[in-house]
């Protein structure tokens, strides 16, 4: 799993798979949308406004994991 921020656009994109897979994207909502890849399997997750949805500090983000090891 790999968790991008880019404060430029303060967009989010959490991906749960590697490489480049055809994806199919739902709109949750305006700001939250899903990629399905093959067999409907979720592939990643964008979050637009994130500093709002994520509760992130746009300038410093910060991440805290539970029973995960940082690659």
């Amino acid at each position: 799993m790999r968790i991008r921020y880019d404060p430029d656009v303060d967009a989010a994109y959490i991906s749960f798979k590697r490489g480049h897979l055809e994806v199919t994207t739902m709109r949750i909502t305006e700001d939250i949308a899903l990629d399905f890849g093959p067999g409907e399997e979720i592939v990643g997750i964008e979050i637009l406004d994130a500093s709002r949805h994520l509760e992130l500090n746009s300038k410093q983000p910060q991440v805290e994991l539970e029973n995960l090891v940082a690659a």
